[in-house]
């Protein structure tokens, strides 16, 4: 259900719900001229993109067809974890039941998906960001109506109403049978949050979206900021020093940029900058830790998408990470990276290390988005010949590429 104006001042106080309605927010990865040209761009493009609109139209009309979700309505049965109604729990997806020893702990298959494990909390979440995500993309790039509406219930349920929200910690998340109840590797999940802070986004500078709801939704990243800044699980995520490392400074970013934290934003580019390129990448580009693993062109793309999301919030902090190099060595960069990666991007068969499921480039967006960010004319030439998927961020990016690219 969706809250009154009365509850939510009640829970967050009438100066916070008037300050919500009073201050510019940071749009995440586009600012005021980028929001312009691309309603503009849409506007003045329809026939072009007559069958991109329609995907977006459908997503927005599915999404405001469904939900709300709350990580409450899903509860895991089976599972030795303590876990309030709250709690957000979800299971390693590469860990199975030992065929030596059925009741013993789990043993890790890499690269293969145990379908038993506990999806609610998972799925619910996915559904939530994505829905919010097509709801602010329907609002301000189609004027769709109803959007801001559902989002006020889709945002209302999972984030800010006591009975049903998510607390806003990982402690469960990824969770192995027999061995933890709750691992850093869990925070991968909330990847997705990063989606719907741009939804939000979106449907404020569209207009509708009660003021309450975005300032209840920000004080819970605000909090889930604090815990991935702060907590064991979110430290040992931070150092994992592969794409899970990438990925947490992507998501604190973004979150910093969502909420206003300028401090936690410079300790991102810090990190990056000391941390993720020195670590991860070398001099000729390539990803070792990625590289290794069953999935490694899977791997490797993900990686260098989490690492162009960062370099795009930065860059919309005035600040230039696409072309820092390391000191250490030959100078590793996130742009030779991108260079590397991307004639196997365009030709999978031509990767020669282990990957054992199908590679598809049509849901990675990191050549578009280091294309217009560099600028890089041959990588955004490239990206521009990839096939894309009908996700709602892979839509939403590549809307921003497009009208940017001139």
């Amino acid at each position: 259900m969706t809250l009154s104006r009365r509850e939510f001042v009640g829970l967050i106080g009438t100066a916070a719900v008037a300050a919500a309605a009073d201050q510019p927010h940071s749009q995440i990865l586009i600012d005021s001229e980028d929001a312009a040209r691309m309603r503009d761009f849409v506007k003045r493009h329809r026939a072009a993109l007559a069958d991109t609109l329609a995907r977006l139209d459908k997503l927005a009309t599915e999404a405001l067809r469904a939900g709300p979700w709350s990580v409450s309505y899903q509860r895991p049965a089976g599972l030795n974890v303590n876990a309030g109604l709250n709690d957000y729990v979800s299971e390693g997806p590469y860990w199975w039941p030992d065929p030596k020893n059925p009741a013993g702990p789990y043993i890790r298959k890499d690269g293969q998906r145990n379908p038993g494990r506990f999806m609610g909390n998972r799925s619910d979440l996915e559904k939530t960001t994505e829905s919010v995500l097509a709801l602010g993309m329907g609002a301000f790039l189609l004027s769709k109506a109803g959007c801001a509406d559902h989002a006020n219930q889709v945002l209302s349920v999972w984030f800010v109403d006591p009975k049903t929200r998510m607390n806003p910690d990982l402690e469960r998340g990824q969770m192995v049978r027999g061995i933890n109840t709750g691992r850093g590797t869990g925070i991968i999940d909330t990847v997705s949050l990063i989606h719907a802070a741009q939804g939000v986004a979106l449907l404020e500078t569209a207009g509708g979206l009660d003021a309450g709801v975005a300032q209840g939704v920000r004080r819970w990243y605000a909090d889930y900021l604090k815990w991935l800044t702060t907590s064991k699980n979110g430290l040992d995520e931070k150092s994992s020093g592969n794409n899970h490392a990438t990925w947490w400074t992507a998501q604190a970013a973004s979150f910093a940029a969502f909420t206003g934290d300028a401090a936690a934003q410079r300790m991102c580019w810090d990190h990056c900058r000391n941390y993720l390129v020195p670590t991860e990448i070398k001099p000729d580009g390539s990803c070792p830790r990625e590289e290794e693993r069953t999935q490694s062109l899977s791997y490797s793309s993900m990686n260098l998408d989490a690492f162009a999301t960062v370099c795009r919030l930065a860059q919309m902090a005035g600040v230039d990470l696409w072309h820092f190099r390391a000191a250490k060595g030959k100078g590793a960069s996130v742009e030779k990276s991108f260079h590397y990666l991307m004639p196997y991007v365009a030709q999978p068969d031509k990767w020669k290390k282990q990957q054992i499921t199908k590679y598809s480039a049509d849901g990675y967006v990191f050549p578009g988005l280091a294309g217009i960010g560099l600028p890089d004319q041959t990588l955004l030439a490239e990206y521009l010949k990839l096939p894309r998927s009908e996700l709602g961020w892979v839509q939403f990016v590549d809307i921003l590429v497009r009208s940017g690219k001139a």
